[in-house]
């Protein structure tokens, strides 16, 4: 126990006295966090700003709709001049009976929209004209819906890519570091057990990565982001120590091939970055083609984010932690044991 202490806190001063490791391990990913929640936080809130030429039924009721803001304008002329230069998505003009559209075709949702709105309105003043009965009765009423707000997908997505981040270079370059400097030569020939040695790292790294998560969760409940934890959301804690075991195990693996810490630190770019991408930290995932779907589904990021998502916003039972855990666990023991078998006390 003196051992690992002795081994634990050297690793906890190395990592807080290394201004540059402090910066990218809590700082850099927090960046992204408040821009992307900066960003993102109106995001599906706006209406749809259209122009508006005349008065009458139609833009009274256009007005009226709750989904379309109106700017007016005094001629059709100005008000076409605007959706040509795209400033604006449409313009409805109405002089008497008469109703006009204008639509700019470069933005399709948006015309679709705008259109399917204006004729609808129209057809049912016409219908109102008529004195006609109605055949269809139409019930209307929104529901809350399983799609997630912005910051409810941000948060846990770059906070597992930052926690991910953080165990393999800091595994990496821990062990680069000290083969190089012969500290694992000397701990070797001291009466300290291999194992020590890594459990040190393990609880180290562990450590930070919770530090990180309380920060990043944090962050996103302020008012201003509103990032809103679900009841689930202890299943997260599984997940969340299996995937930084994972990222632990591949940093291992990186530190028992490279030789100095630039080659570390470039090879753990080239692992995490890549990953990030294509494991649905930045974007949700189901957007992308499927063979990058297909794809992702061989990362351990995507099992991370999918998991940590699933119970810190999404509300799901116990049941959805069965795929990442075993994914997570196998990939953590595969990797692990390879990182086993290539590991190095000194360099050849």
């Amino acid at each position: 126990m003196t051992a690992f202490r002795s081994l634990s806190l050297a690793m906890l001063k190395g990592f807080y006295r290394d201004k540059a490791t402090l910066f990218f391990t809590f700082v850099f990913p927090l960046m992204f966090l408040i821009v992307f929640g900066l960003l993102f936080r109106d995001a599906g809130t706006d209406k749809i700003t259209i122009g508006a030429v005349g008065e009458g039924p139609v833009v009274t009721a256009l007005g009226e709709t709750g989904i379309l803001d109106l700017e007016h304008f005094d001629t059709l002329d100005e008000a076409v001049a605007k959706v040509s230069d795209g400033d604006l998505p449409a313009v409805v003009a109405q002089n008497g009976n008469e109703v006009v559209l204008r639509f700019a075709a470069s933005d399709q949702t948006q015309a679709g929209t705008v259109r399917g709105i204006v004729v609808g309105v129209v057809d049912k003043l016409n219908l109102i004209v008529t004195n006609q009965p109605l055949r269809y009765q139409l019930d209307v009423s929104n529901v809350e819906d399983a799609s997630l707000k912005p910051i409810q997908y941000i948060t846990p997505g770059i906070m597992s890519w930052g926690v991910a981040t953080t165990a393999v270079f800091g595994a990496a370059l821990t062990l680069v570091s000290w083969r190089k400097k012969q500290v694992l030569r000397r701990i070797r020939l001291a009466p300290i057990h291999a194992s020590t040695v890594l459990s040190s790292r393990v609880v180290v790294t562990i450590g930070v990565a919770i530090v990180q998560a309380v920060i990043f969760l944090g962050i996103g409940a302020l008012p201003v982001f509103g990032l809103q934890l679900v009841g689930t959301w202890a299943l997260a804690i599984p997940v969340f120590f299996l995937g930084v075991l994972a990222f632990f195990a591949i940093g291992m693996l990186v530190g028992a091939f490279c030789k100095t810490e630039e080659a570390a630190t470039g090879a753990a770019n080239i692992v995490v970055l890549p990953m990030a991408f294509l494991s649905g930290t930045f974007f949700p995932i189901d957007q992308a083609p499927p063979w990058m779907q297909s794809i992702s589904n061989a990362f351990p990021l995507r099992h991370m984010n999918d998991g940590i998502m699933d119970f810190l916003v999404r509300d799901q039972g116990a049941s959805a932690l069965v795929v990442p855990c075993l994914v997570l666990a196998g990939f953590t023991i595969v990797v692990g044991g390879i990182a086993a078998k290539v590991f190095q006390w000194e360099d050849s």
